[in-house]
């Protein structure tokens, strides 16, 4: 029996995989040590001191207002208000950019391939103005060609005697926090629970027909009636009143021309990239499943929900995630037109009080926060469509 030959380490493939990982890893902390080391010698020599500590400091004031407000703050606050602030007000234009882009570019997206000429060639047209103009550029045309050309707040454009547009910003309905409000909301809550359970139901069921799919399209039929009844009479809903005498408008909701501008202009700058996407989801399902699911009767709009798209989400996903990531970032581009987000207020904080790092670390932490929540939710979304192998 022969002892076999051991293998002289500095010829061990695994050896040098090891090497050559603890070497990456000892330069990028090289680097991080240096730079470290650089920026406590520039504070050294400047005299100055690294700390967030002024940021809930009450001796220091914020002293700069802040217009689009959704929580109570002046600027008496601390630094730490006004940043809790630019937060809020970053997070209700990411929120709700993202679903508005996503509602409009799937529709954009299957106008893309509808049938019908005129559709197709306005969806052509719009997705390709949108993607070849640069966002900067759409969002002081909605900011100074629009917003603020609309009518003086005496002389407003009113929409079905509910919905005014003047150059002081969109006033529109909103439910007031009353306890008919909350009761509505938690029927339609329950609503859209038990539409989710029917609507996985009627997609096992459907392609089969019979009295029990029709019997799920009746029950959520009923279920979206209702849904419509309760969002139209059960939400106790705050209409803008218009006082001529003190020219201004009272109750309801508010969106000035700043946060109206960059909630347009993400939107459809977003929404035109989203409908691309879910036009080569759409295409990249092979033919033959159009075909197989017309041959079982499927009508159009069933072949679509039921049997194209929910392959086609499979592909649609990743690249979803990064036009979600860009909307995120891109909102930092409200600075220009003097919306105060995160980035808005933390550069005005920065300028006030000098501290330019820890400001750009705030600023870094909450936009890589904001990205890596959006991506992981998406992640968590993209495993649940995959297909489950055995």
């Amino acid at each position: 029996m022969t002892n076999e030959e051991k293998i002289p380490f500095w010829r061990d493939d695994r050896f040098w995989k090891v090497v050559i990982q603890v070497i990456v890893v000892a330069i990028v902390v090289a680097v991080f040590i240096f730079l470290g080391s650089n920026l406590v010698r520039n504070f050294q020599r400047l005299r100055l001191n690294f700390g967030f500590g002024f940021l809930v400091d009450r001796d220091r004031p914020a002293s700069f207002q802040i217009g689009d407000s959704p929580i109570p703050y002046s600027a008496t606050d601390p630094y730490s208000r006004a940043i809790l602030v630019g937060l809020l007000n970053s997070l209700r234009v990411m929120v709700s950019g993202i679903v508005l882009a996503t509602i409009v570019g799937i529709t954009v997206g299957i106008g893309r391939l509808s049938d019908n000429w005129l559709v197709r060639q306005i969806a052509t047209v719009y997705v390709e103005t949108i993607r070849n103009t640069p966002l900067l550029l759409q969002l002081f045309f909605w900011y100074f060609a629009v917003f603020l050309r609309l009518p003086k707040i005496d002389n407003p454009v009113i929409f079905l005697n509910s919905i005014f547009l003047t150059n002081r910003g969109i006033y529109l309905p909103f439910p007031a926090g009353s306890l008919q409000t909350w009761l509505s909301l938690g029927f339609l809550v329950l609503s859209g629970v038990l539409a989710a359970i029917l609507w996985r139901r009627q997609t096992q069921v459907i392609v089969r027909g019979g009295a029990s799919g029709r019997t799920l399209q009746m029950g959520l039929l009923g279920i979206a009636i209702a849904a419509i009844l309760t969002i139209i009479f059960g939400l106790d809903w705050q209409q803008p009143q218009l006082d001529r005498a003190a020219n201004s408008l009272e109750g309801g909701l508010n969106l000035s021309p700043e946060l109206a501008t960059l909630l347009v202009g993400l939107t459809i700058y977003t929404a035109a990239f989203i409908a691309e996407v879910v036009r080569a989801g759409i295409q990249s399902v092979d033919r033959g499943q159009w075909e197989a699911a017309r041959a079982l009767g499927l009508k159009s709009g069933l072949v679509m929900r039921l049997v194209i798209f929910p392959q086609a989400l499979r592909v649609m996903i990743p690249p979803l995630t990064s036009e979600f990531l860009n909307l995120a970032k891109n909102s930092s581009l409200a600075v220009a037109i003097g919306y105060s987000d995160v980035y808005a207020v933390s550069n005005t904080i920065s300028n006030q009080t000098g501290k330019a790092v820890e400001m750009l670390l705030v600023v870094m932490i909450t936009y890589l926060s904001f990205n890596l929540i959006i991506a992981s939710l998406m992640n968590w979304f993209n495993r649940s469509v995959q297909l489950k192998e055995r």
